[in-house]
């Protein structure tokens, strides 16, 4: 399995601990989100790991290198400029082997009971596969009856993306919230280099929803929890101690 982390983001709802560290380094219990996710990876067979960063960068690198992992963990740098989602995974792509097996990408800050690796295995078969769940959001990824994405909709503006899905058509599909798990096969890359150098990976999804296959798997029994807000870190510890690793 190659994983990769996003942990370049600047953590801004967490503040005042990101004013000071990234938050990747940000401790539940002793450990840091960013442990706790590479812990994760390891656990589901990763066998390497790329984190990316930027926000206090060099104290990432510094506590990575205190570490000595059973499988290699590299970083891509963005400390010239944060590259959002889609520009942080064609950055990051070059830094794993060559192999055409599937990139999984995990978000640091949150907090999961999912079966990595039985995901990972389903998501060989696709082009990009979503992990998904029925849980309450504003923002919802829309799928047919084979679970394959048709867009995307907000149910406070009642906005619709791509441009061309119409309220009907919406009405028709399957409602389902991203978890922030998701793989990507390295086959599908090159079509990114048109995208400029910063841009979200949802909106590549998005653009590419009827020419890819997108697949989503939903969890029906999915418990999650975006460690984002300082509120939720004591949540967040009760979390752990319910849903160990």
């Amino acid at each position: 399995m190659k994983a990769l982390i996003f942990a370049a983001g600047l953590g801004t709802r967490l503040r005042p601990l990101t004013d000071h560290l990234p938050k990747a380094l940000v401790e539940i219990e002793g450990r840091t989100l960013l442990d706790l996710t590479i812990e994760r990876l390891i656990k589901a067979q990763a066998t390497e790991i790329v984190v990316n960063v930027h926000h206090f960068a060099p104290l990432i690198k510094a506590h990575l290198a205190a570490h000595h992992y059973p499988i290699p963990v590299r970083i891509s740098d963005e400390s010239d400029g944060l590259l959002d989602t889609g520009g942080g995974l064609r950055r990051a792509a070059a830094l794993f082997s060559p192999t055409p097996a599937p990139i999984l990408i995990h978000n640091v800050d949150i907090l999961h009971n999912a079966d990595l690796a039985a995901f990972y295995a389903a998501a060989c078969a696709h082009d990009i596969t979503l992990m998904v769940s029925q849980r309450q959001t504003t923002r919802y990824l829309l799928f047919d009856d084979a679970m394959r994405l048709g867009g995307w909709t907000r149910t406070d503006t009642h906005a619709l993306r791509p441009a061309a899905l119409t309220p009907e058509r919406a009405a028709a599909l399957q409602s389902f919230a991203f978890s922030g798990i998701h793989c990507v096969a390295p086959r599908v890359l090159p079509l990114m280099d048109s995208y400029p150098p910063k841009f979200p990976i949802m909106d590549f999804y998005l653009d590419h929803c009827h020419d890819l296959h997108i697949h989503g798997i939903a969890q029906p029994n999915l418990r999650l929890l975006d460690v984002g807000k300082t509120d939720t870190l004591a949540a967040a510890a009760d979390f752990l101690s319910a849903n160990p690793l």
